[in-house]
């Protein structure tokens, strides 16, 4: 078995503007993962559903993500601090608002590159100092969907179609997968440390939820 995993639609027109990514793979563990949830979605029934590295919402995809948050806060130290960098459309849930307030009061840094709606604030003394949040508006359309939990050393990268918004988490079928593959993960890595860098298109959220525009330095 082999499958297709994308962070976006399959849609010649969007595929135009949209930024997506997207893994190819014949994992044994996804191929299985993969048919569990389609015989549940054309069957409507299965004793047991039992996903070996798939997280597909609504029932499994937001319990993974809270505990993962709370691994990391668990994990967080002055020889190994935490470190959690999501790239997402939107932070709409106020569960995983929560934890991530939750994880950063307690030392966890948080950098969230959010191109549309996001209910955290960064930069409130005593409860999200370590919160960096920004917003990029370019020639297209930022879509990618990437979570990485630094976890104690034993990195995590995962992309997906789901926001962390209600809708996605507890009402729509979506799917997240573990990027396992060393060159795929450094990939992910220099997307992720690019934009978190990026003087031109990049707005920085403060702390009242407005945003203002970076520039480029001098020289």
């Amino acid at each position: 078995r082999y499958l297709h995993i994308g962070t976006g639609n399959y849609h010649a027109g969007t595929a135009r503007l949209y930024s997506d990514l997207g893994i190819l793979t014949n994992d044994q563990d996804l191929g299985r993962d993969a048919t569990e949830l389609f015989n549940y979605l054309t069957t409507g029934y299965t004793p047991e559903r039992y996903y070996r590295k798939l997280l597909p919402a609504p029932k499994v995809l937001k319990a993974a993500l809270l505990a993962r948050i709370q691994l990391e806060r668990s994990l967080h130290g002055a020889d190994k601090p935490g470190l959690i960098q999501f790239k997402m459309n939107a932070l709409e849930d106020a569960d995983i608002t929560r934890a991530l307030y939750e994880a950063t009061r307690d030392g966890v840094t948080v950098d969230l590159i959010v191109r549309d709606t996001c209910r955290l604030r960064p930069g409130i003394p005593g409860l999200s100092d370590n919160v960096n949040i920004i917003s990029i508006v370019g020639r297209f359309l930022e879509h990618t969907r990437i979570f990485y939990f630094r976890n104690g050393g034993e990195e995590e990268y995962y992309i997906g179609s789901a926001d962390l918004m209600k809708r996605n988490l507890e009402s729509r079928v979506e799917t997240v997968v573990p990027v396992e593959t060393p060159a795929l993960r450094q990939e992910l890595r220099q997307i992720i440390d690019l934009q978190l860098a990026d003087r031109r298109a990049a707005w920085d959220m403060r702390s009242d939820g407005s945003y203002v525009q970076r520039r480029p330095r001098d020289g």
